[in-house]
């Protein structure tokens, strides 16, 4: 018979035992199989899913002529039920030597591309870009794979994954992988793949994006937070995308 004994942490119940086995040869498992029926249908539901009035958005902004080149996305990528197919599945990836996330090359573009500034993450617009996007790719495999290109970021976002800290002394893996299965203040602790960002949280009422959710993590244990856009949220969000490669990308996801 296995111990499980509650700690009282910081604020935080967390239940320790012995954690799942978690490796090679565990199977990856999205957050969403450990919802409740009712939020399953939330997120499958198109009609339902709150998301969507975001990608809705993202809709309408991809065909906006804008800035001092009065182009849209679409002036450059055409439809994006084709050219954006597959995309989100390989983001973070480098792009001239810079590791790139998906709303980082979306401001990018906008810069280069459209001659207008950069939008702010969190931002509503940013994220109903980037949701739109990747709900191109809903269903596909994530795949992230490790390259010449990426390994030296990648091993920095590994790195970070492992790394104690905060008040609390915790890093990501003794939660999303030591304790998977586990429960933390009452419910399951989730490996932590980001294969449904942008989600629709229903603690938050809003739609927010994968650093939001790394920020709120670093909060909760009580360590200095990475700035949005930051070296360190890409090469962390790298990892965590390769982490999670073969599982089906479910954006725009709904999570409680």
């Amino acid at each position: 018979m296995n111990l499980i004994l509650s700690l009282f942490l910081g604020g935080i119940f967390l239940t320790l035992g012995s954690p799942l086995t978690y490796g090679a040869s565990a199977k990856h498992q999205s957050s969403y199989e450990l919802m409740s029926a009712d939020n399953k249908a939330m997120q499958d539901d198109p009609s339902l899913n709150p998301a969507m009035f975001w990608v809705g958005d993202g809709e309408n902004l991809w065909q906006q002529k804008i800035g001092s080149q009065n182009k849209s996305c679409s002036s450059c990528h055409g439809d994006a039920k084709r050219s954006m197919r597959g995309v989100a599945p390989q983001f973070p990836k480098v792009i001239k030597g810079k590791l790139q996330t998906l709303e980082g090359q979306i401001n990018q573009c906008r810069v280069g591309a459209q001659g207008v500034s950069s939008l702010a993450y969190e931002s509503k617009d940013l994220l109903a870009l980037t949701a739109f996007v990747a709900f191109q790719s809903k269903g596909m495999p994530i795949s992230i794979s490790e390259t010449p290109a990426n390994t030296s970021f990648l091993k920095k976002g590994r790195q970070t994954f492992n790394e104690r800290m905060g008040q609390l002394n915790l890093s990501c893996a003794q939660c999303h992988e030591d304790r998977a299965g586990l429960k933390l203040g009452g419910s399951l602790i989730p490996q932590g793949h980001p294969n449904a960002y942008p989600i629709y949280r229903l603690e938050w009422q809003t739609l927010g994006s994968v650093q939001r959710r790394l920020r709120n993590c670093m909060s909760g244990v009580r360590a200095q937070q990475f700035e949005y856009g930051s070296p360190e949220m890409a090469q962390l969000e790298l990892f965590l995308m390769w982490r999670a490669r073969g599982l089906p990308l479910e954006s725009p996801g709904v999570r409680p």
